[in-house]
């Protein structure tokens, strides 16, 4: 996919980014995108599917699981 572009190309590309981000919004750039990527693979891989509330037959809310006492 990725075969025929070559360093003037990405530069032509990297340059364009600084002019419409500005330097100052790259690294932010650059987090978000790195965070974007390290939940989608999280999610794709499936590992949090195994261990959320709803897959171990609990609540989400633990005050919920709580048995309201009886008074009297």
């Amino acid at each position: 996919m990725l075969q025929g572009i070559g360093a003037t190309e990405i530069l032509i590309i990297l340059g364009i980014v600084v002019l419409l981000f500005g330097a100052k919004k790259l690294p932010e750039l650059a987090r978000g995108s790195g965070q974007a990527l390290r939940i989608f693979k999280t999610e794709v891989k499936g590992d949090d599917a195994d261990s959320t509330p709803e897959a171990l037959g609990t609540s989400a809310d633990p005050a919920a699981e709580k048995k309201p006492e009886q008074q009297g």
